[in-house]
């Protein structure tokens, strides 16, 4: 007789290959779409044609990791308890994640003749994007970690991250052509064109997934419960609690990344076209960084990853201060690329591993939300500095909490798959002999 736990296990392995297939087309077609809009280097030189304002570039930075990362510990109970992970992704994530992209075309023809307006409401729809996208994320996350076995993901991540960025950079190449080409708005106008219908695509193959109904093992929490749960779960595990200090830290250094392109484009006065070519660069480095990065996550774990992937930024941000020429700023942005692979795959799927798969959203929720309540400010204070000492003193700064968190993590976070292989010799030594 089979028990439920095998019937499921029977299942996930049945459907892996096809699950595998659909969501790295999920995937690489998602990227392919961000590409044309790309948060760290298109996006800011859009709204910088709105407004000379370094804090509304600051905003923006703030929406594009606040917005995905902070509504996640909201949904995390409610997550829980779905059967079904999917039914929220697919149905809730069409009309909160996809809808707002599409309607970004319309809006950016306002910018020719009511520049004001344009930027209030592009800002409206692009929080509505990253806010929609971190409503289902949670979901999205446990889906993924429900279909793809611990001992592929790393392998599966890499995949997908690989195939995303490299023909990312097919649209990183044809942003770029499209921005030299065409006059503002009417670049930007076809690059969220673009955007909107890959983004529509992708999303057609990630409501192809097959996922088996998995009921919760446990008594489903209130509300009220689950916020009460949460204080207590952070003090009993200590080194989930060092992880989300070092991250913080981690993510407050990245302050200056969202000023990256403007510094950039402003000191050398170079073309808006340019914002492309260094997203191609960034996306390059993401891509090929992914399959090395997927491989060493199986081996040697998530936290080594991370670490690299910290060095990284902090080299990028060192790197940006002392850059002579604009040519420099391809290998700034490769390394900003090579951070965010790291970051992206082993960010994620290292809290997989701190926790038991009926408490998985909560976890997943938890260290989201509190990291996204770090980015929230920490764009708004590179902003504050930038204002009040210039760019150089941002990069100083944002490169030395970079490395504190870098020591904060190496030093006193232990990897959570080991620890969990030595808690599992300890209760079952037999069955691992």
């Amino acid at each position: 007789m089979h028990t439920p736990t095998n019937d499921l296990e029977q299942d996930i392995a049945r459907n892996y290959r096809f699950n595998a297939i659909v969501n790295i087309l999920d995937g690489t077609f998602f990227w392919f779409g961000a590409s044309f809009i790309a948060a760290r280097t298109i996006l800011p030189l859009y709204v910088s044609n709105l407004t000379d304002s370094k804090l509304a570039i600051g905003l923006l930075s703030v929406i594009a990791s606040t917005g995905w990362l902070f509504p996640q510990l909201f949904t995390a109970n409610l997550v829980q308890r779905l059967p079904r992970k999917k039914v929220m992704v697919v149905n809730v994530g069409l009309f909160t994640e996809r809808l707002p992209v599409l309607l970004m075309v319309p809006a950016a023809l306002l910018a020719t003749r009511f520049p004001l307006p344009a930027l209030v409401l592009f800002f409206v729809l692009f929080a509505w994007h990253t806010l929609g996208a971190g409503a289902v994320a949670v979901s999205w996350q446990d889906m993924l970690a429900k279909i793809i076995p611990l001992e592929r993901r790393g392998k599966f991540f890499g995949i997908t991250n690989f195939g995303g960025p490299a023909t990312g950079v097919l649209g990183a190449a044809a942003a770029a052509w499209l921005l030299d080409h065409y006059e503002f708005p009417y670049g930007y106008v076809l690059c969220f064109a673009c955007a909107a219908l890959l983004i529509f695509i992708s999303w057609f193959f990630l409501a192809l997934t097959r996922e088996p109904a998995q009921p919760p093992q446990e008594r489903p929490l209130s509300q009220k419960e689950f916020w009460h749960q949460l204080p207590r779960l952070l003090r009993s595990d200590r080194n989930f609690r060092r992880y989300l200090l070092s991250q913080s830290v981690t993510t407050l250094g990245g302050m200056s990344l969202g000023f990256l392109t403007v510094y950039a484009v402003q000191r050398w006065q170079l073309p808006e076209g340019q914002a492309g070519a260094f997203t191609a660069s960034m996306l390059i480095a993401q891509a090929l960084s992914n399959l090395l990065f997927g491989v060493l996550a199986d081996r040697r774990g998530h936290k080594l990853v991370l670490e690299l992937g910290t060095l990284l930024i902090a080299l990028a941000i060192g790197l940006a201060s002392i850059a002579p020429a604009p040519a420099w700023f391809h290998l700034v942005f490769a390394l900003v690329g090579s951070s965010t692979a790291a970051f992206f795959m082993s960010g994620m799927m290292i809290v997989f591993e701190f926790s038991t798969p009926e408490v998985r959203p909560t976890y997943i929720g938890l260290s989201n939300t509190l990291i996204g309540t770090v980015s929230a400010l920490a764009p708004l204070i590179g902003g504050w500095l930038a204002e009040l000492e210039g760019y150089q003193a941002l990069f100083i700064v944002s490169c030395v909490i970079e490395l504190a968190g870098l020591t904060l993590l190496h030093c006193l976070v232990q990897e959570p798959r080991r620890r969990r292989i030595e808690y599992e010799l300890r209760i079952h030594p037999l069955s691992q002999a």
